[in-house]
């Protein structure tokens, strides 16, 4: 079923809860309706939004915003140890993850507790406790209204990186994710090296799927805002990826500074959250937004603040890793 609106207000419908206008919204229920909703309708612009979690909005939208409300998950093939799962692209992550938690199906299991929906996490390539979407991506499906074919990408086509895909760049404004297809395992697969995991895992009796989850919630929920209580996008900056000299250097002059592998040679990833909180910028208000007092990595709607208040807060927090650190340190949350 196609569901339209006009002149829609969207602050239920974005983390932050700024309040703008959406000119016109519509949702849809399967992939199969879409070449409907885009006969009836005829945007001539429109944009993709999911939860509205990875997202702020500084201006009311005047393309129609198109919502993916699919929220089947099914086993598409299980061969073995191997279990294919589609799943749709209005399906909340963290069901997903509870799901296959369930079924003891190991690949997604550090991703617990993210915000948003399946449809999202491939446009970020989502990533939490030293795991990302894309180590457990197959494929994901779409539709391209301008020539209303639906397609499917393999994960080597999706060209995945640090928060980095396709979608956010050659595809961006053309598809419409519809489901996301991914490859879990019976056999299990422990990632326990990032922060405070296995120290939390070991205290839930040891290594098990169910207690890597509990864990990584647990520690999710004592360091990050309920967007319910503070309006937030989660993790607002990326974390910068430096040459190796420039970490050497740092770490000489700040011994705990928390370094890691970036993936790529000559280069270490870098900790944004402790740039910030060493940049003196924890827990900084500055009217109705502020740097939460426990995340750094997060700004936080502290009640009635607008989109550009957001941005005037980011380019402060910015500025000030810039002249303490010599950094630069880049949005994660898309900015419309």
């Amino acid at each position: 079923m196609i569901r339209y609106f006009e002149d829609i207000e969207i602050a239920d419908r974005n983390s932050f809860h700024v309040r703008q206008r959406a000119a016109r919204l519509a949702e849809f229920d399967r992939a199969e309706e879409l070449p409907e909703l885009f006969a009836r309708y005829t945007p001539q612009e429109w944009l993709a939004l999911g939860g509205g979690n990875n997202i702020l909005f500084t201006r009311d939208v005047e393309p129609m915003l198109i919502v993916p409300c699919d929220k089947r998950i099914e086993v598409i093939e299980s061969n073995g140890d191997r279990t294919l799962v589609r799943a749709g692209a209005g399906v909340e992550w963290d069901d997903l993850v509870a799901w296959s938690v369930e079924r003891e199906l190991w690949g997604i299991e550090n991703l617990s507790l993210i915000p948003g929906k399946v449809g999202a996490a491939p446009v970020q390539n989502i990533g939490a406790y030293g795991a990302e979407a894309k180590d457990a991506i197959v494929s994901v499906e779409l539709y391209e209204p301008a020539t209303g074919e639906f397609r499917t990408l393999s994960a080597a086509e999706c060209h995945f990186g640090y928060r980095e895909s396709i979608f956010k760049h050659e595809a961006k404004g053309r598809v419409i994710i519809t489901s996301v297809c991914f490859e879990l395992s019976h056999t299990p697969a422990p990632r326990l090296g990032y922060g405070d995991v296995m120290r939390e895992v070991e205290a839930r009796g040891g290594v098990s799927l169910r207690n890597i989850r509990e864990a990584i919630c647990s520690i999710r929920r004592s360091k990050l805002p309920d967007t319910a209580v503070l309006g937030n996008a989660g993790s607002f900056f990326k974390n910068p990826i430096v040459e190796n000299c420039v970490a050497k250097a740092l770490l000489a002059k700040y011994p705990d500074m928390p370094t890691y592998p970036s993936g790529h040679e000559g280069m270490t990833k870098l900790a944004a959250g402790w740039l910030i909180d060493r940049a003196g910028m924890k827990g900084y208000r500055e009217g109705c937004v502020g740097v939460h007092d426990r995340q750094a990595l997060v700004l936080v709607n502290l009640g009635g603040a607008t989109g550009g208040e957001v941005m005037e807060l980011a380019r402060t927090v910015q500025q000030r890793v810039r002249e303490a650190f010599g950094i630069d340190i880049d949005t994660e949350v898309n900015i419309l």
